[in-house]
């Protein structure tokens, strides 16, 4: 079995006879991280509606993916207030949750959903029928629930598994002028078949040590992916939670433009105690509160990416 360190992207091929269960702890002996691994018992080959069309560079830059190798970045706070901003542009809004905890999903209010789960494994199901209409013009949720876990441990090294999003996604893209992904803070099943589908990665950041390493992380997750299943993705990097009291926030905020700065947004999303009591009230923080500091600054993120886009065609 091929196993991958999450820190250094090292890869290691495995005896499977020697491995017992399904998940066990490994240390990469080149960066000495300690890491979970899967051990993937019953991997099952995919039913695809068209891999060659999947694995072509097909037409694909309205599909963005949020994601970062550190947790409490404000991922899922982005997708939603984002989404909601680029509705609010009276722009039609696919949010995908591809996380297995459902946090965008339950940031909408929903609970007891399918997933893409049921997409694969619930009789023929496509991802047309299972999106949701939200209550907010322009805005649409294809959701998350509990049983996404199996998908990787299902699918996880089954030949050509990194193209099963896209694949699905063919018939879908047209229909939204945005497709915007959430996901997990680790990189196996999920987050590699985002970035496959993609045509850009927001890699959300706090000015904080950990964080930064976060992007560190996902940037060479990007470089493999650019090497294998797509050449055209690009990174942009979004401060997050900014505290602009603090004196250290403002100097490694100042640093990160400086190594990033041709690859960071020029918004930047302050700390807001609105955006936790939006979350309470499942609700995007600019329906919670128009007033808010965070929600303003998300929409003028949008407002950043319809120029970026408006200027590259």
């Amino acid at each position: 079995m091929l196993v991958v360190c999450p820190n250094c992207q090292t890869r290691y091929q495995l005896d499977d006879g020697k491995i017992n269960g399904t998940t066990f702890s490994a240390r990469c002996t080149k960066c000495k991280q300690v890491f979970s691994a899967y051990n993937p018992v019953q991997v099952e080959q995919v039913q695809f509606l068209d891999l060659d069309a999947a694995r072509k560079n097909f037409d694909h830059d309205n599909i963005i993916t949020v994601s970062n190798q550190k947790g409490g970045v404000a991922k899922t706070s982005t997708c939603l207030n984002l989404g909601l901003s680029l509705a609010l542009h009276d722009k039609r809004v696919l949010l995908i949750d591809f996380d297995i905890q459902a946090n965008l999903t339950i940031s909408l209010g929903y609970k007891e959903t399918t997933s893409f789960y049921d997409v694969l494994n619930g009789g023929g199901q496509s991802m047309e029928e299972l999106i949701v209409e939200t209550k907010y013009p322009n805005l649409y949720i294809f959701p998350s629930n509990k049983n996404m876990v199996l998908l990787n441990k299902k699918y996880f090294g089954a030949q050509h598994f990194e193209f099963i999003l896209k694949d699905r996604l063919l018939a879908l893209k047209e229909r939204f002028d945005y497709i915007i992904i959430d996901t997990p803070p680790s990189i196996e099943f999920f987050t590699l078949n985002a970035l496959t589908a993609s045509h850009l990665v927001i890699i959300p950041s706090q000015c904080d040590y950990l964080s930064t390493h976060g992007i560190d992380q996902i940037l060479k997750v990007i470089d493999l992916i650019k090497g294998k299943t797509n050449p055209f993705i690009e990174s942009r990097v979004l401060i997050t939670m900014f505290d602009k009291e603090s004196t250290a926030a403002k100097m490694i905020c100042t640093k990160l433009k400086q190594m990033y700065a041709a690859m960071s947004y020029s918004t930047i999303i302050e700390l807001d105690p609105r955006i936790r009591e939006a979350q309470i009230m499942s609700m995007p923080v600019l329906q919670y509160n128009q007033a808010s500091k965070a929600g303003r600054q998300y929409f003028r993120l949008a407002e950043e990416i319809l120029g970026m886009q408006s200027g590259n065609k």
